[in-house]
C-alpha cells in the first residue's frame, strides 16, 4: 500500500449542546489541534481545496517519512499546479510556522520548511487513519463509547475544541451534552491538552431493550448525508477524464486525496451490519486507493526533479 495520506482535521462549528444544532456544523469542519482549514469544496470541478488542507497532504506524502525540509520556492511551485497562488502559499507556511506545525530551516538565501515534532505526530495519526482503520468497522461487539459533558455558556471556544476532537474521533450528538461513538475511544488521548476533564464523563457502554443500535447509530449519524459524499466522490474521480484541468499527475495526486480528506474527516467509520447494503464508501475507498497507486510514480518522478530538499537532525520520535 503506497505511503501516501492527506492530512487535515475537523472542527465543529456549532455553539449549542443541542445534538439538533450539531449535525450542521458537522458539515464545515476544521480541526483546532492543527488549526487546518479544510472548506468542503471538491477537487473537480468546484474550485480547489484550502491552502492548508493541501499543505498537510503534500507534507504527509513527501515529508512524513523523512527529517527533512523544502525549500518554499518548490512548494510554491508545486502549489502553484494545484491552483493555489504564491501569496496564498507563503501565507500558508507563515501561519503554520506561527502554529508549531512548521520550523524554518535557512540555508544561504533560501529559506526551508521542515515539521515539528507536533505535526509529524499529526500526520502520523491521519497515516493511521486512512491507511490502517478504513472506512468501515467490521469488528464491531455491540460496545459504544459514550461521552457527556455540560461547559459553562460562555466557552465558546472550548466547546468548539472538544466537538472538532470528538467528531475527527468518531462521535456522533445523540442528545443534549452527550455524543456516542461505536468504537472504543482512548477519550483521554482524544481530548488531550483541552483541560476539559473535570466537565466530562465518559462511559462504555452496551446497549439494553428497548434500545437498539441501529436506531442509535440512525439518531447520532446522518446517515445518508455521508453516502451522498461517498457518491459525489465516485462521481468525480470516478470518470477517465477525472481533473483534465489540472496540469500533471503532482497536481492530481495531491487534490485528490485533498478531496478523499473531505470525506474520511467526517465519517465516524460506522459498523457494517447495520450500514444500508452496498455502502458507497466501500467503492469509494477502493477507487481512491486504485487513483493513489496509479498517481504515485509519476508524481514522485517530478517532485524529485521540481522539490529542493534539505537533510535535517532526526527528530524525536513523537510516540
Amino acid at each position: 500500500m503506497p505511503n501516501i495520506v492527506p492530512y487535515a482535521w475537523p472542527v465543529a462549528r456549532g455553539t449549542s449542546d443541542a445534538a439538533g444544532a450539531d449535525r450542521p456544523a458537522q458539515a464545515a469542519a476544521e480541526d483546532p489541534r492543527t488549526h487546518a482549514a479544510g472548506a468542503d469544496a471538491p477537487a473537480h470541478g468546484a474550485g480547489v481545496p484550502r491552502p492548508q488542507a493541501l499543505m498537510l497532504t503534500f507534507l504527509g506524502i513527501y515529508l512524513r517519512e523523512r527529517d527533512a525540509a523544502v525549500f518554499s520556492g518548490s512548494v510554491i511551485d508545486v502549489f502553484r499546479r494545484a491552483g493555489v497562488s504564491q501569496e496564498a502559499t507563503r501565507s500558508t507556511l507563515t501561519r503554520m510556522v506561527n502554529r508549531d506545525l512548521l520550523a524554518r530551516h535557512r540555508r544561504g538565501r533560501r529559506m526551508y520548511f521542515g515539521l515539528t515534532t507536533r505535526c509529524a505526530a499529526v500526520l502520523h495519526e491521519g497515516h493511521q487513519r486512512i491507511w490502517a482503520a478504513g472506512v468501515v468497522n467490521h469488528d464491531w461487539d455491540g460496545t459504544w463509547t459514550m461521552l457527556g459533558f455540560s461547559l459553562p455558556e460562555n466557552w465558546r471556544s472550548q466547546r468548539h475544541e472538544l466537538r472538532s476532537r470528538l467528531i475527527w474521533g468518531g462521535f456522533g450528538p445523540l442528545q443534549s451534552g452527550m455524543w456516542i461513538s461505536p468504537s472504543q475511544i482512548d477519550v483521554p488521548a482524544l481530548v488531550a491538552g483541552l483541560d476539559l476533564d473535570r466537565y466530562l464523563n465518559a462511559f462504555t457502554a452496551r446497549a439494553a431493550s428497548p434500545t437498539q443500535d441501529r436506531e442509535l447509530i440512525r439518531g447520532a449519524f446522518d446517515i445518508p448525508g455521508i453516502a451522498a459524499r461517498y457518491h459525489g466522490f465516485l462521481r468525480r474521480w470516478g470518470s477517465q477524464s477525472a481533473l483534465p484541468e489540472a496540469p500533471d499527475d503532482l497536481a492530481r495526486q495531491l487534490l485528490l486525496h485533498a478531496d478523499w480528506l473531505q470525506l474520511i474527516r467526517k465519517d465516524p467509520r460506522l459498523p457494517a451490519r447495520h450500514l444500508p447494503r452496498d455502502w458507497p464508501a466501500i467503492r469509494a475507498e477502493r477507487l481512491f486507493q486504485r487513483l493513489a497507486t496509479a498517481y504515485q510514480g509519476p508524481a514522485h518522478r517530478i517532485a524529485a526533479e521540481v522539490l529542493d530538499t534539505i537533510e535535517l537532525p532526526a527528530r524525536i520520535s513523537a510516540s
